[in-house]
């Protein structure tokens, strides 16, 4: 039963320090996402690595999402649910070729940060997830906002609306 009660705990604080991190981050509303609130999280370029990805035309993107240590611990561990305090980003940069090697490919002109926030009380309307979307650190308008959860419940809801799957 003690150790019951320290892992709760331990949760508690974990998720607690995951807010403030994110309360500290947002202190200027305008790097608020519309509808959700999210900011983009600070120290984020640090995160492992869990998947890249290429997303074809329109898009013809290059992407890269990143999580922190709740989200690569989930992933390691299979845990779906995701916990509460998981935070993923996706970064996307126009797919160009290499001037240096004509079979490769490299990051272009960055296009967005994506941010994915797991609050199952706070976002309870909309799977326990927040979402942002930034373009040049600003996040985007609230039309683009409207469409996030609905693509991710109609397409990855038996994952908890998470498309990305962890890269080996």
């Amino acid at each position: 039963m003690r150790k019951i009660i320290l892992a709760s705990l331990a949760a508690g604080v974990v998720s607690s320090a995951v807010v403030a991190a994110f309360a500290a981050n947002t202190a200027n509303p305008e790097n608020l996402s519309p509808i959700y609130g999210v900011s983009i999280p600070d120290g984020y370029r640090k995160w492992e690595l869990i998947a890249p990805a290429q997303e074809g035309e329109p898009l013809n993107e290059l992407r890269a999402v990143l999580g922190n240590d709740i989200a690569v611990k989930a992933y390691r561990d299979g845990k779906l649910p995701f916990p509460d305090g998981t935070v993923l980003v996706k970064l996307a940069w126009k797919h160009t070729q290499s001037p240096d090697f004509e079979s490769a490919s490299i990051p272009g002109a960055a296009t967005t940060v994506q941010v994915m926030v797991k609050d199952s009380k706070k976002y309870a309307a909309s799977g326990g997830w927040g979402f942002g979307r930034f373009i040049d650190g600003k996040p985007a308008d609230l039309a683009q906002h409207e469409t996030c959860f609905a693509c991710h419940e109609g397409r990855v809801k038996q994952r908890d609306y998470v498309f990305t799957k962890w890269a080996p």
